[in-house]
Parts: structure tokens; C-alpha cells; sequence
């Protein structure tokens, strides 16, 4: 090997460890905000398709297990849920409009759309663990929160930041707090920690992501689990398929579209 290859495999080197050096002292000097504005934006994309398996596990170790198919837009602003199984809920809709603050359905067998009143938001969607808050995206975590970086931790052998938001004074969102820990590598809360709307003291829900895949690009946990510390029951939601290369018409998040 000539000596001008060797001087250009070592300058080459040295850039790459510069480089690669810059982008660590870069991302461990990011602010609390701009970690949870990175996840945000991670967690809710432009438009997203896709199929999900709801299995809710009551207390006495129950199964009870809905298909549902979903589609989002607007970050998760606009957000349709159509049900598939069983049979007793098969089409069935649930239409979300302004980050869960508008919420229709669609019975089927009546034909009728109901629409929620405010407050209903923080109740609890189909019997699962999860509130229509928790499945509306939105930008909640940046708007109604006060971010606090407390630092860093391991979840799962994986590093993460552990960043806790305070409720802002004014604010109805339904958690009084909330701790988690956002995975550095992909922006991806591992676990998320729900606090009473009365008491910050009081550890209610958590929440566990796994199994991250890359898909169009974008970081996907195929799995997500909410336990319920209070009533100890907890809900599975699984991916079956997923897609986030799709242009959503305007008009199926309406009640049209919702009976379509």
C-alpha cells in the first residue's frame, strides 16, 4: 500500500471521527423541549395506514381481543378508527378530530353517529387501558407540559434520556405528570409513566414499546402495552401491518367517511 493511500485512509478517519464525535456532543447537548419535540414528530407522522390487534386482559385474566383498522393524518390530528373483529363491533368507527378533542361513532346496526361530549376524551376507548387522549396524537407533550431533563438511563440494555413533564398551570390534559424514557438511537419512548390527575405522586398507567422496526423510514414499535397500576388489567396492541406512504382524501375523516 503506497504511502499517499495509507495519508488518505488516516485523513479520511480522522473527519469520520469528527464527525461522528460532533453528532454525539450534538445530541447529548439537546435540551429537554427538543428531545420531546424529535419524539413527537417521530411518534406521529404526516399520514399512516395500517391494521392492529387490541388484546385487553381484565383483571381476572380475561382475553378480549378487537381487529381494528386506522388511519391518521395531519400528524395524528385527524385520526379514523374502523373495527373488523368480532362480529358484535364489525364496522363500527371512531372518528377523532383536533388531537381527540372532537370524538364521533359510528354504530353499524342503528346507523347513528353519537358524538362525545368534551370530557369524554379521558375515558376509557372500547373498555381498554387506553383513554381516547392516549390514542389521539398530538403535540400534548409540547404544548401542555413543562419538560424537565433529568438525565440518562438504561431501559432494556438501550440508553435513554429520562425526561419528566409537569402539567401546565391551565392545562386539561388528564396526567398531573409524566416521566419517560426516550430511546437516544431512535426518539422512541420505551416507557412512559402516567401520574393522577390529583396527585403526581400517584403512578397510574405505564406504558412499554418494543420490537422497533424501520419502516418508509420511519422508527415503528410493533408493540405497545399499557398496564393499569389501579385496576390491574392491562391492554396489548400489536401491529399487523403498517404503511406510511399513503395520501388520505380529506373526506374519509368525516361521516361519510366513517360509514364508507
Amino acid at each position: 500500500m503506497n504511502r499517499l493511500l495509507i495519508g488518505t485512509k488516516i485523513v479520511l478517519g480522522i473527519i469520520l471521527l469528527f464527525v461522528s464525535g460532533a453528532q454525539l456532543y450534538a445530541q447529548d447537548n439537546m435540551t429537554a423541549d427538543e428531545i420531546i419535540q424529535t419524539m413527537t414528530e417521530t411518534m406521529n407522522p404526516a399520514q399512516s395506514q395500517g391494521t392492529f390487534i387490541m388484546t385487553i386482559v381484565t383483571s381476572s385474566g380475561q382475553d378480549r381481543i378487537f381487529v381494528y383498522e386506522t388511519f391518521s393524518k395531519n400528524h395524528g390530528e385527524k385520526s379514523l378508527m374502523k373495527y373488523l373483529k368480532p362480529s358484535r363491533v364489525k364496522g363500527q368507527a371512531i372518528l377523532m378530530l383536533n388531537d381527540a378533542d372532537d370524538i364521533w361513532i359510528y354504530f353499524p346496526r342503528t346507523k347513528r353517529i353519537r358524538k362525545l361530549a368534551s370530557h369524554a376524551k379521558k375515558q376509557k376507548l372500547e373498555g381498554s387501558d387506553f383513554s381516547y387522549e392516549d390514542f389521539g396524537g398530538s403535540d400534548a407533550f409540547i404544548d401542555d407540559y413543562d419538560a424537565v431533563l433529568l438525565g440518562e438511563e438504561k431501559k432494556e440494555g438501550k440508553r435513554c434520556y429520562k425526561i419528566e413533564l409537569l402539567r401546565k398551570e391551565g392545562s386539561s390534559v388528564s396526567y398531573s405528570k409524566v416521566i419517560m424514557w426516550v430511546e437516544k438511537e431512535t426518539y422512541i419512548p420505551l416507557v412512559i409513566d402516567y401520574y393522577h390527575d390529583d396527585d403526581s405522586n400517584l403512578l397510574i398507567k405505564e406504558l412499554l414499546t418494543s420490537d422497533v422496526k424501520l419502516i418508509d423510514g420511519i422508527y415503528t414499535p410493533m408493540k405497545i402495552v399499557m398496564y393499569n397500576k389501579l385496576d390491574n388489567t392491562h391492554t396489548k396492541m400489536e401491529v399487523e401491518e403498517v404503511t406510511y406512504d399513503v395520501d388520505l382524501p380529506d373526506d374519509l375523516f368525516t361521516e361519510m367517511g366513517m360509514q364508507q
